[in-house]
């Protein structure tokens, strides 16, 4: 707690003047973020960090395994539903990335049960919701032995599920068929804080580039 006070200081007494222009307009205006981001919760991911956006830019959903439910999932287990509909209804977001990482915690979970169930029934109950990933990897990835390799077809695997359950939603398919809204697919490799988009061409990942001017 005394980093996180500390940090609240440091903040006012020597970041808050590049901003204080910015926080007062949005107060004023509201905000009107371009790009919902829903990724994990880990603490190794930050979304305003790794896309060097500014405060109003993104509207972030982080929650376990940054996993999109269905929308016929209803109750305490879909309140990223609720961030979704806000997102593309109210606030009219222009793009949705999903963002898997390396390394997941969750995403071995999913592949091996979570340890003491009793204790963590909430997340059990939430890594089921994507247990198509799981039976996935069991069926078309059973040659992959290392674990690392197998959380990271895991994690790319869980992003395309989110992905696919994103159109269930009437809103995002009402916007997708009016050409108003965009989604992309990411994962983001944290030992070399790489960025890499889904391409359905090659049906890959590949490594996001400069955009050429």
């Amino acid at each position: 707690m005394r980093k996180l006070i500390q940090g609240i200081h440091k903040f006012r007494d020597k970041e808050l003047g590049k901003y204080q222009e910015l926080f007062h307009r949005l107060s004023k205006e509201g905000q009107n973020p371009h790009t919902l981001f829903i990724t994990c919760c880990d603490s190794r991911i930050l979304a305003e960090l790794i896309t060097q956006s500014r405060p109003g830019d993104l509207f972030v959903v982080k929650n376990v395994g940054n996993i999109v439910p269905s929308v016929n999932v209803r109750g305490s287990t879909n309140s990223t539903a609720a961030a979704i509909e806000f997102a593309v209804q109210t606030l009219g977001v222009k793009d949705v990335v999903i963002c898997g990482h390396s390394s997941c915690g969750a995403m071995e979970g999913l592949l091996l049960g979570v340890p003491d169930k009793e204790q963590m029934p909430h997340l059990a109950e939430w890594l089921e919701v994507a247990a198509p990933v799981r039976e996935l990897i069991e069926n078309k990835y059973s040659y992959l032995k290392d674990r690392e390799e197998r959380l990271t077809a895991a994690s790319q695997e869980n992003v395309l599920f989110g992905l696919e359950n994103l159109h269930t939603y009437p809103l995002v398919k009402e916007k997708l068929e009016q050409g108003t809204l965009r989604l992309h697919a990411w994962f983001f490799k944290i030992a070399t804080a790489e960025i890499f988009a889904y391409d359905p061409i090659p049906q890959q990942f590949q490594r996001v580039e400069k955009e050429l001017t």
